[in-house]
């Protein structure tokens, strides 16, 4: 795991700064594999064989640790093979969702990233976040049953949106395809909608849903759908590429980015907005400028270009449908869509310097992919492309919920956070 090896070896090097580890920087050594028996965390902190056991007593008592089976022997002389520590990861679950424009996609999510029950179906954005957030609250109760679940082994919500995400706040900034999201409250929406779908007590809260779990307030993280995608692929198929890029292209396009293990969102979450850079084009976009990207290479626009010429298309997801029946003009326009999605990215390739690129979305189909590396390898320099590998996506349209989940699990799970958590619950 990328992201807890790097908050490992910020930990380490507190310690060897004469930092005494908490807690909740032992959970930290322990998930990320680098100890993972109480002699090796005694090694790794300085800290004494009582220390330790004090500190991992309250893990036990909170019930996020296990003990597995036994590892190798600690001592020179023999004896016996010390006990080994694991994370417990089914010691709660987190609750994920994913919204395009016209689909949604929520899930139960175990600890470790396994998906224990999915929904998917028509959810409108231009509905408005009241109706959508409302709907979602009744599928996670539903998919919580399904899973086997009860609703106080939920320990955070995260959820996907396509638009910029003040990251602070939960709302999205004035979101091109999300009519009325504009500085929403989805936190508090969302939390209030689940609370009352499953049966729990929810109570107010700038920084969560509101919904208490042993007296534990429950996090509600939003974050825009290409970051998490980029974070889910990279966590599970990529973990040891440093700077990882995600294209995603669907109605619109988005860009999210993994570097050093951690999703880079800029200074107020509108990193990767690259279907809003301007190709000299004179189509309208949706942000109300002219000669955007996505004006003209998402799928959006190739569907309004199909519609044009007589074709049935209004939406990426049409567009998709008609290259998967092998369209003749579909798979035409959605190659010259890439080519032009292509030379944005020779830019974006050369100011990154990625290891892998990955286009994703309804778009992302042969024709398309064919064009985005006819111009990008013929635009960019060769230095920037000659390390650099082109790839569609692994987890398809699961990526963000896995991303979802993986964000809510390293927020809770941050040694800092593992210590408020702990005092909360009173061990």
């Amino acid at each position: 795991m990328a992201g807890t090896a790097g908050t490992a070896g910020r930990a380490a090097k507190a310690m060897r700064a004469g930092h005494q580890a908490s807690a909740g920087e032992l959970l930290e050594l322990v998930r990320s594999g680098r100890a993972t028996t109480r002699g090796a965390l005694q090694q790794a902190t300085g800290l004494s064989r009582a220390t330790v056991g004090q500190r991992l007593d309250r893990l036990f008592r909170a019930g996020w640790l296990r003990e597995g089976a036994g590892g190798p022997v600690d001592s020179p002389q023999g004896g016996r093979p010390s006990i080994t520590l694991e994370f417990d990861d089914e010691h709660a679950v987190v609750l994920a969702a994913d919204l395009d424009t016209r689909h949604g996609r929520a899930a139960v999510v175990s600890l470790s990233g396994e998906i224990q029950a999915e929904h998917h179906g028509s959810l409108r954005i231009e509905d408005g976040p009241d109706a959508v957030l409302g709907e979602l609250g009744r599928w996670f109760a539903e998919l919580l049953e399904k899973a086997g679940q009860r609703a106080d082994a939920v320990c955070g919500i995260g959820i996907a949106v396509p638009g910029p995400v003040d990251t602070d706040t939960g709302k999205v900034v004035q979101p091109p395809i999300m009519p009325g999201w504009d500085g929403y409250d989805i936190r508090g929406r969302l939390g209030r909608a689940f609370a009352e779908h499953a049966g729990i007590k929810s109570a107010g809260g700038a920084t969560g849903a509101g919904v208490t779990r042993s007296g534990v307030r429950i996090p509600v993280l939003v974050d825009n759908d290409a970051n998490l995608m980029a974070y889910g692929e990279q966590r599970t198929g990529y973990p040891d590429c440093s700077a990882f890029a995600l294209v995603k292209v669907s109605t619109g396009i988005g860009a999210g980015m993994v570097v050093g293990g951690s999703i880079y969102r800029g200074v107020d979450g509108g990193a990767g907005d690259i279907g809003h850079i301007r190709v000299g084009a004179d189509a309208l976009c949706r942000c109300g400028s002219y000669g955007c990207l996505a004006a003209v290479a998402s799928g959006g626009a190739v569907a309004r270009r199909l519609a044009e010429s007589g074709v049935p298309a209004t939406s990426g997801s049409d567009v998709r449908d008609l290259l998967t029946a092998g369209h003749p003009e579909a798979m035409a326009l959605a190659r010259e869509a890439g080519r032009q999605v292509g030379d944005v990215l020779a830019t974006v390739v050369t100011l990154l310097n990625p290891g892998v690129l990955m286009i994703a979305g309804d778009l992302a189909g042969t024709p398309f992919l064919t064009g985005v590396r006819e111009l990008l390898y013929q635009r960019a320099l060769p230095r920037s492309t000659a390390h650099l590998d082109v790839v569609t996506s692994r987890l398809g349209e699961r990526a963000g919920l896995v991303g979802a989940g993986a964000l809510v699990v390293e927020y809770l799970y941050a040694p800092e956070r593992v210590e408020e958590r702990l005092a909360a619950l009173g061990v």
